[in-house]
């Protein structure tokens, strides 16, 4: 169970991280620099940053990446880097607004099994909003919501 007062915290204090489904990358940064931003920012040990870079970057398969701008990605490789730079962080919680609505069948398929396998590995609570009825049966509880309404 979570229990977080978010009201008396500082934003960057919540730990927690968003994924977008328009991704909501900095288009002047490089990938690497979208995905540490945040930490260096919150003024993280430059090894820190390093370590942390290495082992999201590994997992997401992005090394190739790094040194390249997002308007230099494809889709899917756009929404990895985001989930990259949701996760570097280690998040308690990710709050995920669709992030497969740009995405193709293939795509799709790849960034869910990671959000699951990262969400599995790291113990992070998944808040996933979508509408697509496939991938709630892998939700562990499901909320809909009809007209602002709770069903």
């Amino acid at each position: 169970a979570i229990s977080l007062s978010l009201g008396s915290m500082e934003p960057s204090d919540r730990d927690i991280a968003l994924v977008f489904q328009s991704y909501a990358l900095y288009p002047a940064m490089t990938v690497r620099k979208n995905v540490t931003f945040g930490l260096e920012q919150r003024k993280t040990p430059k090894e820190k940053i390093v370590s942390a870079l290495e082992e999201v970057s590994n997992l997401l398969q992005i090394n190739e990446l790094l040194d390249r701008k997002p308007s230099q990605l494809s889709g899917g490789e756009q929404q990895r880097v985001a989930l990259a730079r949701a996760y570097v962080s280690n998040p308690q919680i990710l709050l995920a607004d669709e992030p497969t609505g740009n995405l193709d069948e293939e795509n799709t398929k790849a960034i869910i099994d990671l959000l699951f396998e990262l969400k599995n590995e790291h113990n992070t609570t998944l808040f996933l909003v979508t509408h697509s009825n496939a991938l709630s049966t892998r939700c562990d509880r499901i909320i809909k919501i009809r007209d602002g309404k709770l069903l």
